[in-house]
């Protein structure tokens, strides 16, 4: 298994509305393919930050077997051959299962080079890590335009590019959102 360091969230962005996994797998299944995926883009540094205490992580960085997180919101952040990347979901009821979401993404992410869609990566290019550095400024902004706007999802829209927005007000909106930011 590829080096991986569980750690504590600092702050979920973003309303939890968790739901029952569609998964049926065991633990080891989700551990086998995170690890796949992660070599398949050459990872490094991998951090998987999860609502736990930091006494609830073992001293491997692993978590403990009893130990019980505070909501099901998982972030697996790494540096790969595309640069760093960043994913998070709490779509489902437990953080087991939203890693194993993020795992199952990362091999969707893959198949679209596997078949010939894509040469050079281009599907990360949405997903890089901001880099590391005060947002705050840039966060208070994105956090503004949110209120304005009356929801996250109508000011992404509002901001979009594509949409004729704003591109530096939707970088501000995905930094308030937590993350995926491209530059």
């Amino acid at each position: 298994m590829i080096p991986v360091t569980f750690r504590p969230i600092e702050e979920w962005p973003d309303p939890i509305e968790a739901k029952r996994s569609p998964f049926d797998s065991p633990w080891s299944a989700t551990l086998n393919l995170l690890d796949r995926e992660l070599r398949a883009l050459g990872a490094e540094r991998v951090i998987v930050q999860v609502a736990l205490r930091e006494s609830q992580i073992r001293v491997d960085g692993w978590p403990k077997s009893k130990a019980i997180a505070k909501h099901p919101g998982v972030i697996v952040a790494f540096d790969s051959k595309h640069g760093p990347l960043k994913y998070a979901t709490a779509a489902f009821d437990r953080w087991e299962e939203n890693l194993r979401a993020v795992a199952l993404g990362l091999e969707a992410l893959r198949r679209v080079d596997r078949y010939g869609i894509s040469k050079r990566g281009e599907q990360y290019t949405g997903w890089k890590a901001l880099p590391a550095g005060d947002t705050s400024d840039l966060i208070a902004r994105g956090r503004t335009l949110v209120g304005e706007h009356g929801g996250t999802t109508a000011a992404l829209a509002a901001t979009h590019p594509d949409r004729g927005g704003n591109p530096d007000d939707f970088r501000a909106v995905m930094a308030a959102r937590g993350g995926r930011v491209v530059r």
